[in-house]
């Protein structure tokens, strides 16, 4: 701004001061040539009156020489000796400035001086008597120094110097109106620029006052709009700026300005060590940040509220002023006290839950030590029937022992698989990172180290790496992969495919496909509760234990478990896995 009012009055002043140097330079110009013009006639009219002195005074001679004169021819004869002379230095002097001048007056002045010496001889010659050598003077001063060549010479070249600077006085002329011209075109353009410029700052002032008149008005809806109550006062804490929040909690009057502090509300904030604090922040500019105090309001309801307030430097006068707002926090104090309550009632639930696990930890006791004897029992003394019946042993008693002993065999593995599903619910997960595809080609290697004479197609996409238990992961994937194998048994060629997507949350979804059995999707509920089987043990082996398992693990980890299949077209089993580790930590809260 200041680089541009500069280069407005640098060109306001130049813009000026050309003209003025311009109109003074052709005015001595104009002068000058004047000067030239009269100088150039001042020099020809000499020039004339000397050949005019010389031509008279040759006649007046010729007269005298044919007797036909008197007194006044013979003064007249006289002339152009006494006063040529002096002319022709006046001329001399004139013209010092120009050498060309100079030689032609010095030519001039030899011949007139000669031509002069002659006439005087002629005259001479008259008075003695000598007619004929005075006529032949004068007719020697005519045929020996010619001077009407000389004197066309200096009239001519003052006649060339006078154009010569009567033209260069005309360029000079024609300059200084085309630099008028120029100036009064950017004189006029600086006057549009500075009308322009003027009007466009004016738009521009009317715009910003506009723009900060609705920015004013915008300003004020919303500090009337804000639900928070907001209040100004001056330095004797009287309200200078309220808002509807603040006048609808105190219930002031909209028509009362400059009301003081205490008095608003009914002597809601008549507290002495408040209004202590809201003057200190006055005086000594101390902010008050959340202070708690319970007031009660024009409706008369105790109010829990939270109060702050700051000092303001208002612009026109350095008399501070009082910002203050009020967080009325009364529902989330009642809030607080609920979710203490609920606390109390939780840490109570925790004790239950607590003396719950401990009771499942007994009956897992008992389990594994109480249920495991009579089974023991029961299988070693149907071994002992047996020995005991020695040959007496018959197919059918033989049928009965092996029913009983497969039974309690089968009932121990039962135990143990309940035991282990117990074990999955209650104990800590130790996140770690872990790499799925070597989890996937270990629990590959398991699953067909137990089949034989198979031809099994394995297409296993690449894995990414995620954070989970590691020993409940591998149960997975043992418990997935183990039942591909299982139930396709009756394929020629076994195809199984492993692979991997995100899913719409940024989850991992793993699948695992097979070309085997399949089910029927009716019966889908049932396929991951504890003990629940869709094929009959004669077809495909095992206790219906361990989807019951993979869901939990999986539960555990913040995913899920679905299924899809159709009878005698294969299955896909998906389960989702988190992509980071909150959801791990997440989990780790659910245990």
């Amino acid at each position: 701004m200041r680089w541009r009012t500069a280069g407005l009055l640098l060109a306001i002043m130049v813009i000026v001061a050309l003209p003025c140097v311009v109109t003074l330079n052709n005015s001595r110009d104009a002068q000058r040539a004047a000067t030239w013009v009269t100088h150039s006639n001042a020099v020809k009219s000499l020039t004339y009156e000397i050949a005019y002195l010389m031509r008279d005074s040759e006649s007046a001679s010729y007269r005298l020489l044919t007797g036909d004169g008197g007194e006044l021819v013979r003064k007249r004869a006289m002339l152009a000796s006494e006063q040529v002379p002096g002319l022709v230095r006046q001329l001399h002097e004139m013209t010092l400035d120009n050498p060309e001048q100079q030689a032609a007056i010095g030519a001039l002045e030899s011949g007139a001086n000669g031509r002069i010496t002659l006439m005087n001889q002629a005259l001479a010659r008259l008075q003695q008597g000598d007619s004929e050598g005075a006529r032949q003077s004068l007719r020697d001063a005519g045929d020996l120094f010619l001077i009407n060549g000389k004197i066309t010479d200096i009239v001519h070249n003052e006649d060339r110097l006078l154009e010569g600077r009567q033209a260069d006085a005309g360029r000079k002329a024609f300059n200084g109106r085309v630099v008028l011209s120029i100036t009064a075109l950017a004189q006029l353009l600086l006057l549009t620029i500075i009308v322009t410029m003027s009007e466009r700052q004016i738009g521009q002032r009317q715009l910003a006052e506009t723009r900060e008149g609705r920015a004013v008005q915008r300003s004020q809806q919303i500090f009337q709009a804000v639900r928070e109550p907001i209040a100004l006062f001056d330095k004797d804490l009287n309200s200078l700026l309220v808002n509807n929040a603040f006048r609808e909690l105190y219930g002031m009057d909209p028509s009362r300005n400059a009301q003081p502090l205490a008095d608003i509300g009914d002597g809601a904030w008549n507290d002495d060590v408040l209004l202590q604090r809201l003057n200190d922040v006055l005086l000594r500019d101390r902010e008050l940040w959340d202070h708690d105090v319970i007031q009660r309001t024009v409706d008369g309801v105790d109010r829990h509220v939270v109060i702050n307030a700051r000092r303001l430097q208002q612009q026109d006068t350095d008399a501070p002023t009082l910002l203050l707002t009020v967080n009325d926090v009364t529902t989330r104090a009642l809030a607080e006290q609920k979710v203490s309550e609920l606390n109390r009632q939780l840490e109570g639930k925790v004790s239950q839950i607590s003396d719950v696990n401990r009771e499942l930890e007994a009956f897992s006791y008992s389990v594994s030590h109480d249920l495991r004897a009579p089974l023991r029992h029961i299988s070693g003394f149907a071994r002992k029937l047996e020995n005991q019946l020695g040959d007496r042993v018959d197919d059918k008693v033989s049928h009965y022992i092996e029913v009983i002993a497969s039974s309690a065999q089968r009932m121990a593995l039962l135990i143990d698989d309940l035991l282990v599903f117990s074990r999955l619910g209650r104990g800590a997960l130790r996140l770690q990172a872990i790499d799925m595809q070597s989890m996937v080609d270990e629990a590959r290697e398991l699953a067909e180290s137990g089949v034989q004479d198979r031809r099994i197609v394995w297409n296993i996409a690449p894995l990414p790496m995620v954070i989970g238990d590691e020993n409940m992961l591998r149960t997975v994937w043992q418990n997935l992969l183990g039942n591909a194998v299982k139930y396709t048994a009756r394929c020629e060629v076994t195809q199984i495919e492993v692979s991997v997507q995100q899913g719409r949350r940024g989850d991992y979804e793993f699948t695992v496909a097979d070309n085997g059995a399949g089910f029927d999707m009716q019966y889908a509920d049932k396929l991951f509760g504890v003990f629940q089987r869709l094929h009959r043990a004669s077809e495909f082996p095992g206790n219906g234990i361990g989807l019951a398992n993979v869901r939990r693990i999986v539960a555990r980890h913040g995913g899920r478990v679905w299924a899809e299949a159709e009878p005698g077209q294969g299955a896909r089993f998906h389960f989702s896995l988190p992509a980071t580790d909150v959801a791990g930590a997440h989990t780790e809260s659910r245990a």
